[in-house]
């Protein structure tokens, strides 16, 4: 493993047992939406192949080598967030299953043989670019957090030319650009299979949704799975949760 240097601080991605991230400021870093998008992929013990796509630090194909043995490639266009990653990789003695590359979302389909991949994964920039409320004066976080290198359509134009007839692209993305979402989806002929609602607590609107889609899949069965509530109305965390961040393993 290359050394990690002393602006480099290794967290816990789960709980003490599981697996270790290489992080430092001034970068993105892992978030609340990997860990559940994470949990939310469903992997089929014949699945071979996996891409994350702006995989950033790694979390996502950190997290998904627990369920699954398949091999897993992630990309990002951010030359020190992959060796981040790949360092991470290193650290969990992960570089046989997990590959990172540095790469661009807008061209990936060109390095890779047309419809390889049995899942894509995604945590996407959610932010239309120019949004003065969410924008970010830091550079490398705003190119990961608004749409300013890759709008969401062709991210799904891309998803769609690296998966294989039946693949799923499992996503999570804001609430409220449900309707942009969907409709790029269905323009790519993609079909809804799962959607699951986040919301911060009961009290208030949905915060995210997660979304599994099958490319040329079969219309009309959409499993509308039940809300996830990150915390209780007295802001402790909900008891899925807690199970979904490992927390009671990191105390």
């Amino acid at each position: 493993m290359n050394k990690i240097d002393e602006s480099e601080i290794i967290h816990d991605l789960l709980g003490r047992s599981g697996p270790k991230i290489i992080q430092k400021d001034g970068v993105l870093r892992f978030s609340l939406d990997s860990v559940l998008l994470a949990d939310f992929v469903r992997v089929n013990p014949k699945a071979k192949s996996i891409i994350d796509l702006g995989t950033g630090v790694g979390p996502i194909p950190l997290l998904l080598a627990l369920k699954t043995k398949a091999k897993i490639t992630g990309i990002d266009i951010q030359p020190e967030l992959v060796e981040l990653a790949r360092k991470s990789v290193a650290l969990n003695h992960l570089e046989d299953q997990i590959t990172i590359e540095t790469d661009d979302i807008r061209v990936v389909h060109s390095h890779y043989e047309p419809s390889s991949f049995d899942i894509v994964t995604c945590n996407p920039p959610f932010f239309l670019s120019g949004n003065v409320k969410t924008s970010s004066p830091n550079e490398k976080i705003r190119v990961a957090k608004e749409e300013t290198l890759i709008d969401w359509a062709t991210l799904v134009i891309q998803a769609k030319r690296l998966l294989k007839t039946g693949g799923l692209f499992v996503f999570i993305h804001r609430a409220s650009r449900l309707e942009d979402l969907i409709v790029s989806l269905n323009r790519e002929r993609f079909a809804l299979k799962r959607m699951r609602f986040v919301f911060t607590k009961p009290t208030e609107p949905a915060m995210m949704v997660l979304i599994e889609a099958a490319n040329r899949g079969r219309k009309g069965s959409l499993k509308l799975e039940e809300n996830l509530y990150i915390h209780e109305k007295n802001g402790n965390y909900t008891d899925e949760a807690i199970k979904i961040f490992r927390q009671e393993e990191s105390q």
